[in-house]
């Protein structure tokens, strides 16, 4: 059933689905993995490098595993290496124990036969927020559980806001937010940036948009993506946005922001520390969908997961591992270094009583969706490709939205 065929047959899958992890966050570089522990010592592979001995996330896994009565061999990589590794160690009957690993790539994983499902392994998520661990199901199993999740959402800039007499209630929908862009450039400044690069980051920022508008990533050529796309055109064609944003990664965009001359941009958790030193008097408001509402933003962040074993007798063990990795308090802890909001509203009321801030990046997170999610799984990589080929085509004046999204369509066919 978790044959080596299925593996490799997997292998080419999966080495494109890793080019599209990190979109959400970003790591060093990683160390080499070792050879199986025996069977007092679990391993356990992460995408944190950067996270030494002396870290709180490394003491934490010591601790889960002095409760669970074994010891840890952890090792830490590069997101864009995990991936490609996990599999090739699964090719070698030598997985870890533990796999923490982005969410895109656990469906592609699991298809590959080498993840087990929670059933397998009794894992309990029952308190785990449906639309985050949607992420990690494909063909109605779930493999694995979330540790926490980062989105996007909309910074603002309240001094230029105010200038420009934009009251930042008035903002609910797409119509609105037109609208502030254009007192925003009538007053002398800049309206919206963002990331509209020909990779996955492009994908990633588009998708709120995308999915704000009703589209449905198994009909890229829907009225409703149409629509999407064209407003990010027409805010191109008007100024109320910058053509940087062809070349923009979500760090330039945040750059472009840092400056404090925009109005808004796209951008999401992880730069909350980047807002306080750029000294901004900033907000941050939810993406709305196109008639109100707030849209389904995508998903980053890392799932927990048990890759499969030849000593099946592993499970229970590895199971307690990630269930202490997962519980309240430890989630907490986690998310709040991972600058994350954790995947069950227990936690993420803590989080908001003590860090306000977090509010609307909670309610993003509430309405937020897997890339992978509506069992794409490994179509998903495919499909992003000519998403984000169509965004380019279309802002880069090429193609109509209309003919740049009927392109991609008949490409992903």
């Amino acid at each position: 059933m978790h044959s080596s065929s299925r593996r490799l047959l997997a292998a080419a899958a999966l080495s494109t689905a890793v080019a599209l992890v990190g979109t959400a966050c970003s790591s060093g570089s990683g160390s080499t993995g070792g050879k199986r522990a025996d069977g007092g010592t679990y391993t356990v592979w992460d995408p944190y490098p950067q996270f030494d001995k002396t870290s709180a996330w490394t003491k934490l896994l010591d601790k889960c595993g002095t409760q669970a009565g074994v010891k840890i061999k952890r090792t830490g990589f590069d997101t864009s290496d995990l991936g490609n590794k996990t599999l090739l160690a699964a090719q070698q009957d030598n997985s870890p124990d533990v796999l923490v690993v982005d969410n895109p790539v656990v469906p592609t994983l699991a298809e590959a036969g080498v993840l087990t499902t929670t059933a397998d392994t009794r894992l309990d998520t029952s308190k785990v927020d449906p639309n985050l661990l949607a992420a990690g199901q494909s063909g109605g199993k779930t493999y694995g559980t979330p540790i926490g999740a980062n989105t996007l959402a909309l910074y603002y800039n309240k001094k230029v806001l105010k200038e420009a007499g934009v009251d930042i209630a008035s903002v609910k929908d797409w119509t609105s937010l037109t609208a502030a862009l254009e007192k925003v450039k009538k007053a002398g400044k800049k309206g919206v940036t963002f990331s509209a690069i020909g990779t996955e980051e492009g994908s990633f920022q588009f998708l709120p948009w995308f999915w704000g508008a009703g589209a449905e990533l198994a009909r890229l050529d829907s009225p409703q993506a149409a629509s999407a796309l064209s407003l990010w055109k027409d805010w191109l064609k008007r100024g109320y946005a910058p053509n940087s944003v062809l070349n923009n990664t979500q760090t330039t965009s945040w750059q472009e922001f840092a400056g404090g001359d925009y109005a808004f941009a796209e951008n999401g958790t992880w730069q909350l520390a980047n807002a306080r030193k750029a000294g901004l008097d900033y907000g941050v408001l939810p993406i709305p969908g196109a008639s109100g509402g707030t849209a389904a933003a995508p998903t980053g962040g890392e799932f927990v997961t048990i890759p499969v074993q030849g000593d099946t007798g592993r499970y229970a063990t590895s199971a307690k591992l990630a269930t202490c990795l997962t519980s309240t308090q430890n989630l907490y802890d986690t998310d709040t270094t991972l600058s994350y909001v954790a995947p069950t509203g227990e936690v993420q009321q803590r989080q908001i009583e003590a860090n306000p801030e977090l509010k609307p990046w909670v309610e993003a997170v509430k309405s937020a969706k897997g890339r992978t999610s509506d069992d794409l799984g490994t179509k998903y990589p495919k499909i992003s490709e000519q998403l984000w080929k169509a965004v380019q085509s279309a802002l880069s004046g090429s193609k109509s939205p209309k003919d740049a999204l009927s392109s991609a369509q008949a490409s992903v066919k």
